[in-house]
């Protein structure tokens, strides 16, 4: 934007939008312009031979490429005599501002000009309130190019500024700018990729038996919570451009088991010598207001996805399935509970007789940018004849991970 060619192309871009006293031909001719230093990569300053100064001021280099789109010299014609109607209305107006709406494509149709122009004149003093006209702004709407802000101020010596404004806030009209389009395409179309992500959900035990008299597994459905913290790397099966990809990579999960109706789990000795331990789910004579079994481990996760995106490489759907394998790193029980009007926790560590070796399936499943997950243990929570007989099942949604 520090180029003269970028300095010739906003002066004309000004002299279409501002109503000053300078010609068209004053603009266009290279010797009639003066730059001074422009402040940062987004501002161009132009002073021209009758002492009024414009200054542009754009977001990006984008925005400014987008006026190409326009043929400067039909456009310079139709708003400006867009601007001199607003005028003439404005000073008729007794409130000071008037609204004028134009479509220019319609009235001009193969031109190169906007779809529509809405002109906004408002007469105010400094304070911001409306009086006879001395100094005047422009608003003016060129289609999907954005807003453009006309600024214009006269000292008391005549000399006159202008400033315009180009901003465009739409979202969906910046996700179609041709540098945010290649740069999803770019990263669409690479072989590989990773993250981090995270999982949260809920664990359910299902396929549940007791051991011998203990009491039955009954979990709180929201106390009993999953988090998982993953890398995940994707790399893709196929030519450039398949929707195919294999992830796999280390996670680290905790598995909550919060019992209810004042029950807990309980690791007893066998009466009989030489008989191993077991655990069983107690029920206790008092009321417990937290009573959980918390497990910690190491997974490794090995699925095929499609991830499909749309023709501007947004992503939109996405479906994966495989298995995992993993290791139980630690276990422990804790208790809650009010005593004697002290409220006592009680930790106990200990394996349970939990299953160290954990293998099962996993899958997700995701649209635009939400992804829900599941997870599937095939092996016992306990091992066999040592404690109750139940598989684990968590599920929930998926946060950052694989764009």
């Amino acid at each position: 934007m520090k180029r003269v060619t970028s300095l010739l192309a906003a002066a004309a871009l000004l002299a279409l939008a501002a109503p000053c006293s300078a010609r068209a031909t004053d603009l266009f001719s290279a010797r009639s312009l003066r730059p001074t230093p422009v402040l940062n990569d987004d501002t161009i300053i132009v002073r021209l031979p009758n002492q009024a100064v414009m200054t542009l001021y754009v977001k990006n280099k984008a925005q400014l490429r987008q006026l190409q789109n326009y043929k400067l010299d039909s456009l310079m014609t139709v708003l400006n005599g867009y601007i001199s109607q607003a005028e003439a209305a404005g000073k008729n107006s007794s409130s000071g501002e008037v609204t004028t709406e134009f479509y220019p494509a319609k009235d001009h149709p193969g031109a190169g000009v906007p779809e529509q122009i809405r002109i906004t004149v408002r007469n105010e003093d400094a304070q911001g309130k409306p009086q006879k006209p001395t100094a005047e702004r422009v608003d003016v709407t060129l289609g999907r190019v954005g807003n453009i802000r006309v600024e214009e101020n006269k000292d008391e010596h005549g000399n006159g500024h202008v400033s315009i404004h180009i901003d465009n806030d739409g979202k969906k009209e910046v996700d179609r700018d041709s540098l945010r389009l290649a740069r999803r395409q770019r990263e669409a179309n690479r072989s590989s990729q990773s993250a981090f992500g995270m999982d949260l959900g809920l664990n359910a035990l299902v396929n549940k038996s007791n051991y011998s008299s203990g009491q039955p597994i009954d979990l709180r459905p929201f106390g009993s919570r999953y988090v998982s913290l993953y890398w995940r790397y994707a790399q893709r099966l196929g030519s450039k451009g398949s929707p195919m990809y294999l992830l796999l990579g280390p996670e680290f999960s905790f598995n909550n088991f919060m019992l209810d109706n004042d029950t807990r789990f309980v690791s007893n000795t066998s009466l009989i010598s030489g008989q191993p331990n077991y655990t069983t789910v107690e029920r206790v004579g008092y009321n417990l207001e937290k009573s959980k079994l918390a497990m910690s481990s190491v997974n490794l996760p090995v699925m095929l996805q499609a991830n499909l995106r749309d023709k501007e490489y947004h992503k939109t759907f996405r479906l994966a399935a495989g298995g995992f394998v993993g290791y139980r790193l630690g276990t422990h029980t804790k208790l809650k509970y009010d005593q004697d009007g002290d409220t006592r926790k009680d930790k106990d560590r200990g394996s349970y007789n939990l299953e160290d070796f954990q293998y099962g399936l996993q899958g997700s499943i995701g649209f635009r940018k939400v992804d829900l997950f599941a997870k599937y243990h095939l092996n016992q929570l306990f091992k066999d004849n040592r404690g109750p007989q139940a598989q684990s099942l968590s599920f929930g949604v998926s946060f950052f991970g694989i764009d």
